[in-house]
């Protein structure tokens, strides 16, 4: 038996989980704004479990969401990510030329405008990168609901930007948002990562004991300060990979196989939840969109993250150094630019980092909302007419 090809089934599974996304993130904000907004925070704030970390306190529902249901959702991030550069579509330098360029400028710019807004506030630079990450679930389901008006070339351009860009938001998280170090935690999230990368070279295949040792992992990050999530891709690099090329659905590949097997629960049941627990805020009044902190994430997410992706493509381009998608024209490649402006999951993950008080989290929800709305109407109308030309044959 053989499954089918894992970057079509990535990308379908990807595209419905990013409309349930929606649906869920829409739901959140109803619920919010309406007579049930006491229940929703209240369950949210639910303590339902033990103090696992001193640091944390004890576990609610919502720590549970945000910190170990989102270590699954980053172990399947960092399967991609090692897939997609040991077999798939960033396997050579050639391959990874635009994406690593779009991915760099589309995250660098972002931070600059974030920062020329909150104008130097030491309070708000701590957000900076916020609008720097892009919600891969969010726009591909977008695209899928363009069809043929979106090609196959745009899709995987937008995800292997995504995926770089997902490399950059991990090492962000591991860099600049820990907490004071546990060094004796620290070191047994070392033994540990140091034993699952031996499993691998002896030539331990099954699946079960790289998900003990991604448990345990997980539990020595939390302790340690080091953001429990980080985990997740760690556990992913020592699991082992089949190289298998022209054929990416090997059964006889653990990473396959693993990734397969976590892709709808992240993608139906992980994502949403996580975008139900956190997309959730009142909406207090226009006077609110326009402080400082929600209106340059919005910025950043909306101006930085076009101006960076598209600018990006188009210098490579223009100077040799990369190609344009096959059969895409330039204003299909802005749409697109302007799609990688959702920063929604990552953008609120980061945010739940960098702003611990209330009304700073309700700030970044606004912000996030916003950027990520405008980037979303923005991006389907510019790919929704462009398309429709190329469609009835018109040059660009």
């Amino acid at each position: 038996m053989r499954y089918r090809s894992v970057l079509r089934d990535f990308l379908a599974t990807e595209a419905a989980g990013g409309i349930i996304l929606i649906a869920s993130a829409i739901l959140a904000m109803l619920i919010a704004n309406s007579a049930l907004a006491p229940a929703y925070f209240g369950m949210l704030h639910l303590a339902v479990g033990p103090t696992l970390s001193p640091q944390i306190g004890a576990m609610t529902v919502h720590l549970w969401i945000n910190d170990a249901l989102m270590a699954v959702f980053f172990m399947l991030v960092g399967l991609e990510i090692k897939r997609e550069f040991v077999d798939g579509h960033l396997a050579t330098w050639t391959d990874r030329r635009l994406p690593f360029i779009a991915a760099a400028a589309g995250m660098v710019i972002p931070a600059l405008v974030y920062l020329a807004i909150t104008r130097g506030d030491v309070d708000l630079s701590r957000g900076w990168a916020i609008p720097a990450a892009t919600d891969i679930a969010f726009a591909l389901g977008l695209l899928a609901l363009l069809g043929k008006r979106a090609p196959t070339s745009l899709k995987l351009f937008l995800t292997t930007v995504a995926i770089v860009d997902d490399v950059g938001a991990v090492a962000i998280i591991a860099l600049f948002y820990t907490a004071a170090l546990n060094w004796l935690a620290l070191g047994a999230a070392v033994v540990v990562f140091g034993a699952m990368l031996a499993m691998n070279r002896i030539g331990v295949v099954r699946a079960r004991w790289y998900l003990i040792g991604f448990v345990m992992l997980w539990y020595a990050m939390l302790l340690s300060g080091v953001h429990a999530t980080v985990s997740g891709v760690l556990a992913a690099v020592a699991v082992p990979v089949t190289r298998t090329p022209g054929a990416p659905d090997n059964t006889e590949s653990p990473l396959h196989r693993l990734e397969h097997g976590l892709q709808p629960w992240v993608a139906f049941a992980i994502v949403p939840l996580f975008g139900f627990a956190n997309a959730g805020v009142s909406l207090g009044g226009a006077e609110a969109a326009l402080a400082p902190l929600p209106l340059a994430i919005a910025l950043g997410l909306f101006v930085g993250k076009q101006a960076g992706v598209f600018g990006a493509v188009w210098g490579a381009v223009r100077l040799g150094i990369a190609v344009r998608p096959a059969g895409t024209s330039w204003a299909q490649v802005y749409g697109v630019a302007l799609l990688c402006g959702i920063g929604f999951t990552m953008s609120l993950f980061i945010g739940g980092l960098a702003f611990a008080a209330p009304e700073q989290a309700d700030a970044v929800k606004i912000g996030v909302l916003m950027g990520s709305v405008a980037s979303a109407l923005a991006g389907c109308g510019v790919l929704y007419f462009s398309g429709a030309q190329r469609v009835t044959g018109s040059s660009d």
